[in-house]
């Protein structure tokens, strides 16, 4: 499978990862301080080709996605769910752990950024389905984010990827109707 944007990645291993699931290029952060060459790069590769970003899914790589989603608008999101990217002994989150498949379905549903905000699930519709509070809603909010392809996020991170994403109201009910029929 040919990728024609740039994927950004945090390191070395993830770029292996990445290469042993598909054909694309890569540009590696080299962590969470994401200095203004690499910033410059992910922009003209932005211009020339388009971005996906796939970082890990831990507090580092959402801060990376922010950096680089800040700097660079207008990028696409590839989201790995936490189980998909753990290693074996369960000691290490990331890219790199991830199968190749893994990959792959991550990319192929990476999500554009949209910059006009429409409110289209509102914050009373996250309230409604269990996801703002509660014993379960973390663990609600974890799937939803694996059957949207959005990634895990808290309450508030949740409402905007909603927006950023463009999420309609019935992909949301959909996949909110999910998540309650897998718990019983």
């Amino acid at each position: 499978m040919k990728i024609k944007e740039v994927i950004v990645v945090e390191g070395k291993d993830d770029t292996v990862a990445i290469k042993r699931a598909v054909d694309a290029d890569t540009i590696e952060t080299n962590g969470s301080a994401v200095n203004k060459s690499v910033l410059a790069q992910i922009e003209l590769a932005q211009k020339r080709r388009g971005v996906i970003i796939l970082t890990d899914p831990d507090y580092p790589g959402e801060r990376i996605r922010r950096i680089v989603s800040q700097h660079v608008p207008a990028c696409k999101h590839a989201f790995l769910p936490k189980e998909e990217a753990i290693s074996k002994n369960k000691d290490d989150l990331g890219v790199e752990n991830a199968t190749p498949e893994a990959i792959r379905q991550a990319l192929i549903h990476a999500k554009q950024e949209d910059d006009h905000h429409l409110e289209i699930v509102s914050w009373q519709d996250l309230h409604a389905a269990g996801l703002i509070a509660g014993p379960s809603a973390k663990k609600r909010r974890e799937r939803l984010g694996v059957l949207l392809h959005i990634g895990y996020a808290n309450g508030k991170q949740l409402h905007k990827r909603l927006q950023t994403f463009r999420i309609t109201a019935e992909e949301f009910s959909e996949a909110v109707k999910r998540v309650f029929e897998e718990e019983k």
